[in-house]
């Protein structure tokens, strides 16, 4: 029961610690995107060309087992074969290779075939692993 002496005062809700909450969600997802987009160059407006053709990137698979062994595109080789087999299988065109290494492997080996595919012009190398 209430009594009549009492003021009524109206419910208030402040909004203020929610607008500072929803900036600090807001800040979050912007600086977060920011990491997401991948910019391989500057944005710029390509002309029209009626004779343009796509340019396939080729893509070679370099594996060391655990043993040591080399195999191109699975197909087994000795290291002093690695650089005319990736000259005759890449030609002129530019070509990522991916090492797959075993985690048993030597690190003198890896390190070996990187150098050799290093001396190769137009060879990308990248190193596979999971996640």
């Amino acid at each position: 029961m209430r009594l009549p002496e009492e003021p009524d005062t109206p419910f208030q809700i402040n909004i203020v610690p929610m607008i500072d909450v929803i900036f600090a969600i807001l800040t979050f997802f912007i600086m977060s995107s920011l990491f997401l987009t991948r910019s391989t160059g500057l944005p710029v407006t390509l002309p029209q060309a009626t004779t343009a053709q796509n340019q396939p990137s080729s893509q070679v698979t370099v594996t060391v087992n655990a043993q040591g062994r080399i195999f191109v595109n699975q197909q087994a080789i000795p290291l002093t074969s690695l650089q005319p087999k990736l000259r005759a299988l890449t030609g002129t065109q530019p070509t990522l290779v991916i090492i797959n290494a075993d985690r048993q492997a030597s690190h003198g080996a890896v390190v070996t075939v990187m150098d050799q595919l290093r001396q190769l012009p137009n060879v990308s190398l990248a190193i596979a692993a999971q996640r």
